[in-house]
């Protein structure tokens, strides 16, 4: 009996001590090919010294051997019960809606582009007299993507300057002529043709929601429509995320960055006008919302169609990509059927805990705090004016609270089994942010541009 529960032990630690060694080896794998060198050694280092105990006690008798063997047995049950037993957030984390509206006018954007002593410009600096200093002091700096910023490149600025400009040339297409020829069809019919297409056109993920007037700005901020009351009646959007390219947020705040930004809005706006194109054929209202032409505030529809959750940045997190993605929505009256919304509590908790985003951002924009109530809601806001300062400095979006965030990841097998235990436990969420830091630094510095983008 005794030797047969000796053999059991001996072929367990021995199958362990394998599991160990080709995960860590895959983990080292997916790292190099990630371009993630201190990750690659990390996981290269416990790939070859974590299954030595187990092999060990498998394959060889050593002094000891009964205690090392409850040891490393207890270790690695822990591990299971950290990774797959179901801990949940235990402190209190609701969901959140909106009381009210968002005026679009109060966005940086929008009030970067007053003219000084216009009518526009002396009516709102009259009702926000604190904003005039700073905002003025931001029109001083060089500004986005201009040759005096800190980081120009006259090559990337261009191409990104370039995918601004053919998204611009989208807007007389976001609404447009309804045809009289109306077609009906079945909502999941139309729901699942939708999506499926969508993900076909470039999309990552897409959700359907009720148009709720917190989604809707209040009023428009910019040039051609600039204090224009919302009237937009529809009562469904269409809401779906396309993904910005892991290397390039990583060079973040240099100019692969922003280039970066700017080619997936335009992929955003793409499909977003195809789709409203093809809705209003089938005989229905529609109209695209895309970069620099929204009605609406893209990652409240996200959040509400079930895409994710609001974080710490003020940005949607999806739950394969934290906010590494851009977002686009398309609002119908053609009959859909809505997604359900389900509240994930724990996206929400690790945003508490993490802060890697605030740590590492570089104007001190993102706060520190737990989420506190604002304009009667409880969530987070990023301080707008010392984001856009930095980003008229450099000439460019920046992205750095984006790259580092540890849901921005690749969505891949290594990185989802991590997602899926912090979805299980709170424990394990814990342990999943410290083995971020160590293994990726709480801080990490921006990486190079690839070769070919240099043209100097």
């Amino acid at each position: 009996m005794i030797i047969a529960i000796q053999s059991l032990s001996n072929i367990f630690f021995i199958i362990s001590g394998i599991a160990f060694f080709v995960f860590l080896t895959y983990a080292a794998i997916i790292s190099f090919i990630e371009k993630e060198k201190k990750a690659t050694i990390i996981f290269i280092f416990f790939g070859l010294v974590v299954p030595l105990p187990c092999l060990a006690i498998g394959l060889f008798e050593i002094p000891n051997q009964i205690v090392i063997s409850v040891i490393l047995l207890l270790l690695i049950i822990l591990l299971l019960v950290i990774y797959f037993v179901p801990i949940k957030v235990t402190k209190s984390i609701f969901d959140v809606f909106p009381i009210g509206q968002i005026d679009e006018r109060n966005i940086m954007f929008s009030r970067m582009e007053l003219e000084k002593g216009s009518p526009d410009y002396l009516e709102y600096y009259n009702k926000n007299p604190k904003k005039l200093i700073i905002d003025e002091k931001i029109k001083g700096n060089p500004g986005l993507l201009n040759e005096k910023s800190t980081n120009y490149n006259p090559a990337m600025f261009s191409s990104a300057d370039a995918s601004f400009v053919a998204v611009d040339a989208f807007k007389t297409k976001v609404d447009g002529e309804i045809s009289s020829k109306k077609k009906v069809y079945k909502s999941e019919k139309v729901s699942t043709y939708i999506k499926n297409w969508t993900k076909k056109l470039g999309a990552l993920d897409v959700g359907i929601t009720e148009l709720q007037d917190y989604h809707k700005y209040s009023h428009r901020g910019r040039k051609g429509k600039y204090g224009n009351i919302v009237n937009l009646n529809h009562k469904y959007a269409i809401v779906f995320t396309v993904e910005m390219d892991y290397d390039a947020l990583k060079t973040g705040p240099y100019a692969p960055s922003v280039m970066e930004s700017a080619q997936q809005y335009l992929a955003a706006g793409a499909i977003a006008v195809q789709l409203a194109e093809f809705i209003r054929g089938l005989g229905y209202p529609a109209k695209a919302h895309i970069d620099g032409n929204y009605d609406v505030v893209c990652p409240l529809v996200a959040k509400d169609a079930g895409l994710g959750e609001i974080g710490r940045m003020g940005l949607l997190m999806t739950p394969k990509l934290g906010s590494r993605v851009r977002i686009a929505v398309v609002t119908t009256d053609i009959p859909l059927k809505v997604d359900e919304r389900k509240f994930d509590p724990t996206m929400v908790n690790f945003c508490i805990q993490c802060k890697k985003c605030a740590d590492i951002c570089p104007s001190n924009a993102i706060s520190f705090d737990d989420r506190k109530e604002i304009d009667g809601v409880n969530r987070w806001q990023i301080n707008q004016e010392l984001c856009f300062n930095f980003w008229t400095i450099t000439g460019t979006d920046c992205g750095r609270c984006v790259s580092v965030c540890p849901y921005s990841h690749p969505n891949n097998f290594l990185h989802n089994i991590i997602r899926v235990g912090i979805n299980n436990s709170a424990v394990f969420s814990k342990v999943a942010l410290s083995l971020d830091d160590v293994i990726y630094g709480r801080k990490p510095l921006s990486k190079l541009p690839v070769s070919w983008m240099n043209m100097n």
